[in-house]
């Protein structure tokens, strides 16, 4: 009885640990909308770019991944700056399926780039503490779910202590709570919706890294994740980046209790089915961000 509790509580934390990734994956889509009211289409392949980019890196240079975080980010920065400077501000105001267009076709457009540079095959990092585990008040913990958790709990909480007590994270709050009122007092929106996108980015840079440790990665692997992180983000509620880290710990513990108890290859299914009761209960997502 008291292994078969060690065990559940186990998976839960796994299931923490992994939602916690998937809620830094979530938060850079949700902050992207809530700021500019876009929905980024090719947030998955950005996110598997980023993986890429790590593994890459990694076997180039012998770094732990780890290692890799700040160097991963700032090139995904770079990245998301040039993307939204130079083709989604030109789509602000577009209609809502030019954009849409235009988005699914910079996806598809990555995707297969990412299939020509890198390959079709599964790619993953394995470092010399893939295999360990951590026993802590009898509990047995994966080394990597844990260290990858770790750091993921600790970038949402300096991008959320970003957008709420500074300068910048609050101008780009204003922008997204009302454009016009930001404007009148000089706010240059366009320029904070560029470096929004590109923290956004920076985001996928961390997340892309830390999923590498954790599972394996593939071009095809993208779609999947851009909608698990929409699943996420009607989870917690459009725009609000607290709903989002909500949103992704419950999928990341229903998806790992799903996967103990009935089948791995199943998990996704009692995700889709979490979306549906709350697109039926409470549309607006568990934490809806005030208009």
């Amino acid at each position: 009885m008291a292994n078969t509790v060690i065990q559940y509580v186990s998976l839960g934390f796994t299931g923490l640990f992994t939602g916690l990734i998937y809620a830094l994956m979530a938060i850079g889509l949700s902050v992207v909308f809530g700021v500019t009211r876009i929905v980024n289409f090719a947030h998955g392949e950005m996110l598997v770019l980023a993986a890429f980019i790590a593994i890459y890196l990694h076997k180039s240079l012998g770094i732990d991944p780890l290692l890799l975080i700040p160097l991963v980010s700032i090139i995904m920065f770079g990245v998301g700056y040039f993307l939204q400077k130079w083709m989604i501000n030109r789509l602000l105001n577009r209609s809502e399926h030019s954009q849409f267009l235009a988005l699914a076709a910079m996806a598809i457009i990555l995707l297969n780039l990412q299939q020509i540079i890198f390959g079709s095959e599964a790619q993953a990092i394995v470092t010399s503490y893939s295999l360990q585990s951590i026993e802590i008040w009898g509990v047995l913990f994966d080394t990597v779910r844990l260290l990858t958790g770790a750091i993921a709990f600790i970038v949402i909480f300096l991008l959320l202590s970003f957008f709420y007590y500074t300068h910048h994270g609050k101008a780009i709050r204003a922008c997204a709570d009302n454009l016009l009122g930001a404007q009148i007092i000089g706010l240059n929106y366009r320029k904070l919706y560029a470096f929004s996108f590109a923290v956004a980015a920076a985001c996928l840079g961390v997340a892309g890294t830390l999923l590498s440790l954790v599972i394996d990665v593939t071009p095809h692997t993208a779609p999947q994740l851009t909608l698990l992180s929409f699943i996420i983000v009607i989870l917690g509620g459009l725009g609000s980046m607290v709903g989002a880290l909500i949103g992704g710990i419950l999928i990341g513990v229903i998806e790992s209790y799903a996967a103990f108890f009935v089948q791995g290859s199943l998990k996704s299914l009692f995700s889709f089915l979490i979306l549906i009761l709350i697109l039926l209960i409470r549309p607006q997502g568990l934490l809806a961000k005030k208009q």
